[in-house]
């Protein structure tokens, strides 16, 4: 590997070498000898077989594998698997050694906000205009627990030790250091060798939270205030307004999890505001520390006097010592406000807590005060360090960390509102009523003062349990404020009645107030509809005019703060029309949208905001995420936007905080570019038209493969581990809606997951080849060549199909039909197997051509060198962990038919699944 590495690459060569070798030494120390031998024996065959293209190490690896006994290839599996985790912590610091480098050298990167500012500074925009532009800016990243999350916290925890000690090594100047250092990452190793990568048990909505939290704890909280620092220094003399918040959908997304329910958003909550808190106590516990200043040395500012004077601290030692005493009475108030809101106690006490804060705005005005008099008495060198981003944060998080998000599926509002209108008679069949009758029945209940429930009467669980949701999220509004819970999304949007549900719902629980028709109504959530499949998408832009157009509901949006969130499923998409229609109805969805907005926001101020939710695969919107949104239609962003953040790409992104801030900052400077540097013109009409030709093939070739094929449920379900994943104890959230085999009830997380274990991730590619040569068609040479050159054109001009054919060029990079010919091979229909494998193949090599004759590039990731050399040399250390899953699979399905099943067995298919997640990355 370190001949072929350029000189740049060489310290992340050495790393690998470093930690592979310490892995080495501790496999050897703790499993022995003779497992040492055999990882070594199925590391060279796989290097040989992979790297050197000797088809003899080929048969030689396979014969290995698969004559191993289960204890070995645990060992085995585990072995490879922590090598991925490590290979990813190595990765991750050459990166940020590569980009300090760049900084060093004055090269600004793709995706910094560096970059980005000198791009607005050569558009002549000023400092004034980029303020002024954030100052009306909404950007968030949403935290969501869905059912791909496969690393435990205590593997994240050590990895994080790992990546310390790897950056630690280049400071280092002498053999003792070096030696030192070497020892102490061989102890992490060791605890990792040491502590269990699965969990033995279910994770629960919990769990689920405090994996969430712990993301705040060593990221968000310190490193976004960095962010806003950052700002300030490129804007000068600008005040930056809170633009930028985060988002949780953990504890409030009940859509297919029976685990969700009120207890749960109120624990979310509570535990969200006890991080918060607890952060705030630990900064103003250390900022006494460094604010000692005398006032026999140094003046303060009458109000500071006042705040002193408040504070109940009478110690003799602080009596000089104003900031101090302050400082000493503020936490009093905030472990009082801890103990109020949590019920839990501060970890420190110099005084007892009393006098809670009223709300953050309370809290921050104090930290103001200080503020205030360190700037007007010569102290202002004691802002920046530790007050500045202090006050930041509050204004960011508040005491309710992040706003949580409610969300639930359009059928059960209905199924809730149905029972709601029977025992209140009503309406005896609501679900029976047409889309018509619906809506003019929900608009006449909206202006009713009287509620629908009954008093006294009887409910069924399901309702009870929907509204005492509704009912917490206004006891949570009063008591942390809106930035709290603002968000209520309806998946499966399907009609306009939809919206109104969930707005009739919020009027039952006193979210909303006032009546339509006397322009004083006013509602506490937005109402946020979900589309998701390639139908919601098509009819979205009709549903939103035909919901704005009733009576009232342009004023209710406008009185209640005139925003409109509209969310678009990339992953139901994906799964109902394939990769290229997926990615072609969200866009064409999307300038739908926003030409209706146009006119709302031009005559009532209304503002959209695009909510994406995005997963970690290509096939689910994933892929980086600064071309993904420079990649959106003209005029879509707008410095509104939401996103998801889902599965282990939360960890990839976001467990190094220095890797983190680095994933912030290019949101943020993504949306700069979109809002303020848009192209000057959309798309020409016939890029438009060949694009829609192109997903009208596309969408037909996926579909007849997954949807019309006999048999394809069966091999999905025999050629994946789909059925091992849904044992896997990676989520709270079952990975099919309903109790079935069918494609339809299937979650898209979990479909896409598996498609990326066994190496072919057709969600990411299947049918573009079919879509090109389809619009391609049967043309004579002159019409093939223009219409070829016109796709090139396309790639070269327009950024949506070249971020489109970038990503699907890294999907088919990470794709390896060998690898996915052994899993085919476990479809017990031997004919099935072979018939479907082959239509797979076929178009497989048609996408292939399809890339070629548009890039011109033969090799996979000729344009991102980078990503190449990573997948070149950790493929041969990803392959045995695909290999030993087949085996395993199949020794474990045998024992499901009469053989003695073997726990073993089980584990191995489970540790292999977390190997190959991490060795991919971006599978969630």
């Amino acid at each position: 590997m370190a001949n072929d590495a350029s000189d740049k690459d060489r310290p992340l060569v050495e790393d690998i070498r470093l930690l592979g070798r310490i892995l080495g030494d501790v496999l050897r120390e703790q499993e022995g000898k003779a497992v040492y031998d055999l990882v070594e024996e199925v590391r060279q065959l796989s290097v040989a077989y992979r790297i050197k293209r000797e088809e003899n190490a080929g048969k030689g690896l396979s014969q290995l594998l698969m004559s191993l006994s289960n204890e070995q290839m645990l060992s085995v599996i585990r072995a490879f698997s922590y090598f991925s985790h490590l290979a990813n912590i190595a990765e991750d610091q050459h990166y940020l050694r590569r980009r300090e480098v760049h900084e060093h050298r004055g090269e600004l990167q793709i995706g910094s906000l560096a970059l980005s500012f000198k791009r607005l500074a050569q558009a002549n925009l000023s400092a004034a205009e980029i303020a002024s532009m954030l100052s009306r800016a909404y950007i968030s990243p949403v935290l969501t627990a869905h059912p791909s999350e496969v690393q435990r916290k205590s593997i994240l925890d050590a990895g994080r030790a790992i990546a310390e000690l790897i950056r630690e090594r280049d400071e280092l100047y002498t053999e003792a250091q070096r030696v030192d250092n070497e020892e102490r990452l061989k102890a992490r190793v060791t605890q990792l060798w040491q502590t269990r990568m699965l969990r033995y048990s279910k994770l629960t909505v919990a769990d689920e939270i405090e994996n969430a939290l712990s993301y705040y704890q060593f990221t968000f909280l310190r490193q976004i205030p960095r962010l806003y620092r950052s700002l300030e220094k490129a804007l000068p003399g600008q005040e930056i307004a809170t633009f930028f918040r985060m988002g949780n959908w953990i504890g409030g997304d009940r859509d297919g999890n029976p685990f969700v329910n009120a207890e749960t958003l109120r624990h979310a909550l509570s535990r969200q505001c006890e991080t918060a808190l607890r952060h705030y106590l630990t900064e103003v516990h250390l900022l006494g520390a460094e604010l000692s200043m005398s006032e026999m040395l140094v003046g303060v500012t009458e109000e500071m006097a006042v705040l002193a004077q408040r504070s109940p601290d009478r110690s003799a030692h602080r009596h000089d010592e104003p900031y101090r005493r302050a400082l000493v009475g503020m936490y009093s108030r905030l472990a009082a406000t801890l103990q109020e809101r949590t019920g839990t106690e501060a970890l420190r006490h110099a005084l007892p807590p009393q006098n809670p804060y009223a709300d953050a705005e309370d809290f921050l005005a104090d930290l103001r005060i200080i503020e205030s008099s360190l700037r007007s008495h010569r102290g202002e060198a004691l802002i920046a360090a530790r007050l500045a981003p202090l006050m930041r944060a509050v204004q960011v998080f508040g005491f309710h960390l992040a706003t949580v998000d409610l969300r639930q599926s359009s059928t059960q509002h209905e199924a809730v509102l149905s029972e709601l209108l029977k025992v209140a008679q009503v309406e005896s069949d609501y679900l029976a009523l047409d889309e018509i009758s619906r809506r003019t029945l929900l608009l006449r209940l909206l202006n009713e003062a009287r509620p629908l429930r009954v008093l006294g009467a009887q409910y069924t669980d399901p309702v009870r349990s929907e509204l005492a949701v509704f009912e917490s999220a206004r006891e949570i509004l009063e008591l942390y404020g809106r930035p709290a819970i603002r968000h209520y999304i309806i998946s499966h949007t399907k009609d306009v009645s939809d919206l109104l549900e969930v707005l009739l719902l919020q009027k039952e629980a006193g979210l909303m107030r006032g009546e339509l028709d006397n322009q004083t109504v006013t509602c506490d959530l937005i109402v946020t509809p979900l589309f998701e499949t390639i139908g919601d998408l098509r009819n979205a832009a009709s549903i939103m005019r035909a919901f704005f157009e009733l009576p009232g509901i342009t004023d209710l949006v406008k009185r209640s703060g005139a925003e409109q969130d509209i969310m678009l499923g990339y992953s139901d998409s994906n799964k109902d029309g394939g990769f290229f229609t997926s990615n072609w109805e969200l866009y064409t969805a999307e300038l739908a949208l926003v030409k209706h907005f146009e006119a709302l926001h031009s005559a009532h101020g209304i503002t959209l905001r695009l909510f994406h939710g995005r997963g970690g695969t290509v096939g689910r919107g994933g892929g980086p995420q600064y071309q993904a949104i420079l990649a959106q239609p003209a005029g879509t962003v707008s410095g509104q936007i939401r996103l998801t953040e889902q599965g282990e790409v939360i960890a990839s992104k976001y467990t190094n905080p220095a890797i983190g801030i680095r994933n912030l900052e290019t949101l943020v400077a993504a949306t700069l570019e979109a809002t303020l540097l848009p192209p000057s013109e959309s798309a020409p009409r016939e890029f438009l038209a060949a694009a829609s030709t192109i997903s009208d093939a596309s969408m037909m070739a996926y579909r007849k493969l997954v949807y019309e094929t006999p048999g394809f449920s069966d091999y999905f379900f025999a050629a994946t581990p789909i059925q091992e994943i849904s044992d896997l104890n990676i989520g709270s959230r079952p990975a099919s809606r309903k109790a079935s085999r069918t494609i339809e009830d299937l979650r898209a997380i979990p479909w896409g997951f598996s498609w990326g274990q066994c190496r072919v991730a057709i969600p990411g590619w299947y049918g573009f080849g079919s879509g090109v040569a389809g619009y391609l068609g049967d043309l004579d040479s002159d019409g093939y060549a223009d219409r070829l050159s016109l796709l090139r054109r396309m790639r070269e001009d327009w950024p949506f199909f070249r971020t489109m054919l970038s990503n699907l060029d890294m999907v088919l990079a990470k794709t390896d039909l060998g690898i996915a010919s052994r899993y085919a091979e476990l479809v017990g229909d031997k004919n099935l197997g072979r018939t479907i494998f082959g239509l797979i193949q076929d178009e497989y090599e048609r996408t292939g051509r399809a890339l070629y004759q548009i890039t011109g590039m033969e090799r996979r990731l000729s344009d991102d060198p980078t990503l190449a050399r990573s997948i070149e040399h950790r493929f041969p250390y990803l392959d045995p962990l695909n290999h030993l899953q087949v085996e395993l699979m199949r020794r474990h399905r045998n024992s499901l038919d009469g053989a003695p099943a073997n726990e073993r067995v089980q584990r191995g298919i489970h540790l292999s699944i977390n190997g190959v997640a991490a060795g991919l990355r971006n599978t969630g």
